[in-house]
């Protein structure tokens, strides 16, 4: 599995673009692109990589991960949006969530068109994306396990050197400490982390270096 990444909007957050070198069978990874000129970017990725659009993969559904929403959908349709249950309400709320960081945009309501949980796998021609349900930081927080690729998708679960922040309606500190020790803890140390926001890292590296952890 191939990864490309992109920082977007001004949260600075990470989009991600996945995709199975042999099929070219692509999905965007939380696609927070704001405006024209970012929307210019990623398609032009893209189109100069010959990628299919199959799918639109939400590790949660806070405004910040779901501005590009709207233009994937209108020029890559039929694309499939895969998220949890649980943060349904937040998909319904993304105007008030953009009205309450004062952000001069209006946003329409996003539901899944396909929700995945704790154990189910998401196909990218030959290759296998895991989903692991990681509660904390929003109630359907997701994580993205590629097994064959070695890394994990963790929005903003787990940062290099932090965590994620549970002052937001639905966060919960011990929830979302208890979901990095049984879900992220647990993968292979060499596994890199593609947080949604910042650097990349290792499993190893926070375990041994992340003071929250």
């Amino acid at each position: 599995m191939e990864i490309r990444k992109f920082e977007f909007n001004l949260f600075g957050e990470n989009t991600y673009v996945i995709w199975d070198a042999a099929s070219h069978e692509a999905a965007v990874v939380d696609p927070g692109m704001s405006d024209s000129g970012e929307n210019e970017i990623f398609d032009r990725f893209v189109s100069d990589n010959g990628l299919v659009l199959r799918a639109i993969l939400l590790t949660h559904m806070h405004v910040d991960h779901t501005f590009g929403i709207d233009h994937v959908i209108d020029r890559y349709s039929p694309v499939t949006i895969y998220a949890h249950a649980d943060d349904a309400v937040l998909g319904r709320t993304r105007d008030e969530q953009a009205r309450m960081f004062r952000l001069p945009y209006r946003l329409g309501p996003v539901a899944a068109d396909r929700l995945v949980d704790d154990g189910d796998e998401i196909a990218l021609g030959s290759e296998r994306v895991e989903v692991l349900h990681a509660p904390g930081h929003s109630p359907g927080g997701l994580l993205y396990y590629v097994p064959s690729g070695g890394f994990v998708l963790t929005g903003d679960v787990l940062f290099r050197g932090s965590i994620g922040r549970t002052d937001l309606p639905g966060g919960n500190h011990s929830q979302l400490l208890r979901s990095i020790a049984s879900k992220i803890a647990r993968l292979p140390g060499n596994t890199v982390v593609y947080p949604g926001h910042g650097p990349s890292t290792t499993v190893a590296e926070e375990l041994a270096h992340n003071p929250y952890l």
